[in-house]
């Protein structure tokens, strides 16, 4: 779409009048269920007064959670799923047009909705803020609602990933109070949101199956920036190279954060040692975070993640946090007391591998470390963090590219965001949207080609049992060991822990 032809505010043009959707009463089913997205969505519809069924692929700890708060799921992807009453289906990102479901809905004159379709007519009306970035969405996310939980002002969220600290992946507070959730560019989707304030962390290239090049990207971008009121904010990265591209000319209130002086809002962060270091963590360190607003020292608070990428999530959620209400003393404590979220930098185990009887008191083990890293900036900067806060003997890491398309568009960049680590182990790539063709097109052996091109000890193996096999043999007290990815690569991490003894 020409940018001409996009209007500021987009409220009335994306098939409804504008006004606050109301299902009190209504019937809603949800294909794909089974996401942190679209279950915390199901949640938010039946605390609005509509009755929610749906389906999913496989069973999961999230699938029996809705079961038990009494919403209906089948594991079956049959039309005849679909509820004899229905008033409206929803479906995920993953569920294309000729889904049986989807079929049989058009069939029947069903309203079929994709999950940021509802997700922005629920915004409507409600003070709705909405995260967006290549890469930080859902720890941002996650800490803003754990911020404003703390400060008392009963957010709604939906979070792309678990943080057990804030009570899963989803929360139903106030209906006059914010309405937090991610804004994923994927499929142009946050282009259906109508957040009144928003975030803008990084732009980089990404899902480049739906976009051909970067500057689509920042086209995409810019729309979402666009849908913003007059009434509104936008806080977006000081150092991005296209913010003027994505924030000119906007009717809100637009403001930059980053480590840069010239920042409005600038973050400043400080190495110290670790306090209270974690059993067999001696060699930790953390860091103390300063935020300054136009020079002048507003909060500080010693960061729970280590990392310069993490502290610049954690002071992004602080300033839109104090934006909402939150006091500094507020957003202080809450951000230094916060836990993390599942697959996020997540300590998973301590292992010891040598000889029992040979250890002495403080001799380092294997912590094994899960992150849900997929993209090269975020491995790099992932990588780089856990290297410097546990200084390991040696850092070991088993990757699983995420997409053949990604692991092909990406594939010098990723060669090169494994520098700090000392052994890589890749997997096959994990399948996931790609055509047939495409899943022919690269190969998990290639990435290791390149990255063999590097200096890099690397190889691929599988399956999963190979690796863990694998890791018994070469992996030594002291070292860090790190699966990385955004599928199913967790499943190695513990089967290695539950190797022990």
């Amino acid at each position: 779409m020409p940018t001409s032809a996009v209007p500021q505010d987009r409220r009335d043009t994306d098939g409804h009048d504008g006004k606050p959707i109301d299902l009190a009463g209504a019937r809603l089913h949800f294909v794909g269920i089974g996401g942190c997205g679209m279950s915390g969505l199901a949640r938010i519809v039946r605390e609005a007064g509509a009755a929610c069924s749906g389906t999913d692929m496989a069973g999961s700890d999230i699938i029996d959670d809705l079961r038990v708060d009494g919403i209906e799921v089948t594991l079956s992807q049959t039309a005849g799923e679909v509820p004899s009453h229905c008033d409206m289906m929803v479906i995920s990102a993953a569920i294309g047009p000729d889904h049986p479901q989807v079929c049989e809905a058009q069939r029947r004159g069903i309203e079929v909705l994709k999950y940021s379709q509802l997700l922005g007519r629920l915004m409507i009306g409600r003070n709705g803020v909405a995260v967006a970035g290549t890469h930080g969405k859902s720890t941002t996310t996650s800490l803003l609602s754990h911020v404003l939980i703390e400060a008392g002002l009963d957010p709604t969220f939906i979070v792309g990933a678990t943080c057990r600290q804030i009570g899963g992946g989803c929360r139903v507070g106030g209906a006059d109070r914010p309405l937090i959730a991610e804004a994923c560019e994927f499929d142009r989707s946050f282009h259906n949101l109508h957040p009144t304030h928003a975030v803008i962390l990084n732009v980089e290239e990404d899902h480049l199956d739906v976009y051909r090049n970067l500057d689509e990207i920042v086209e995409s971008f810019a729309v979402f920036a666009r849908s913003l009121p007059s009434h509104g904010t936008l806080l977006i990265q000081h150092e991005l190279p296209h913010r003027v591209a994505i924030s000119d000319e906007l009717p809100c209130v637009v403001e930059t954060i980053g480590f840069d002086p010239q920042a409005q809002w600038r973050v400043e962060v400080v190495a110290c040692t670790d306090a209270d270091p974690a059993e067999f963590d001696v060699r930790a360190t953390t860091f103390e975070v300063c935020l300054h607003h136009r020079g002048q020292r507003v909060a500080r608070w010693i960061n729970p993640m280590p990392g310069e990428h993490m502290a610049y999530d954690a002071a992004v959620a602080a300033v839109m946090a104090h934006r909402l209400g939150a006091s500094w003393a507020d957003v202080e404590s809450a951000i230094s007391s916060f836990q993390g979220l599942d697959r996020r930098m997540q300590t998973v185990g301590v292992r010891r591998v040598g000889d029992e009887d040979a250890v002495e008191p403080g001799d380092p083990a294997v912590t094994v470390i899960d992150d849900y890293g997929h993209h090269p900036t975020e491995i790099d900067a992932t990588l780089r963090a856990l290297r410097r806060h546990f200084d390991p003997d040696r850092l070991i890491c088993v990757f699983q590219p995420h997409q053949h398309s990604r692991t092909r568009f990406l594939m010098e960049q990723f060669a090169v965001s494994f520098s700090v680590a000392d052994i890589v182990i890749v997997p096959h790539i994990y399948f996931v949207r790609d055509s047939e063709q495409e899943r022919h097109s690269v190969r998990a052996a290639d990435l290791v080609d390149r990255l063999r091109k590097q200096g890099v000890q690397a190889m691929h193996l599988y399956p999963f049992g190979a690796i863990v096999e694998q890791l018994e043999l070469i992996v030594r007290d002291g070292d860090l060991l790190v699966t990385m990815g955004a599928g199913d690569v967790w499943k190695i991490a513990r089967d290695f822990l539950a190797a022990d003894g």
